[in-house]
């Protein structure tokens, strides 16, 4: 599977987590709307690391995940 691929199939995993979830991504400052840049900017880096190119799923997600909770997003559940 080519990178471009696994980035688009990574991204629509997380579409379609998100939305059987009751949780969402949260920032203090920023709009929701820029969550999704973000969230790919951290992808794009991750799937740079060489430890993460052997295209384990769940190791890419983990690491965008830690990645975007840098930046100063959390996961909270919905009211």
């Amino acid at each position: 599977m080519t990178q471009p691929s696994r980035i688009v199939l990574s991204s629509l995993l997380v579409y379609v987590l998100a939305g059987c979830s009751t949780s969402e991504w949260v920032h203090p400052n920023r709009p929701k709307e820029q969550f999704t840049q973000d969230y790919n900017q951290c992808q794009a880096d991750t799937l740079r690391d060489p430890k993460l190119q052997q295209g384990i799923q769940l190791l890419i997600i983990q690491a965008t995940e830690r990645c975007v909770q840098k930046r100063g997003w959390r996961l909270v559940e919905k009211e």
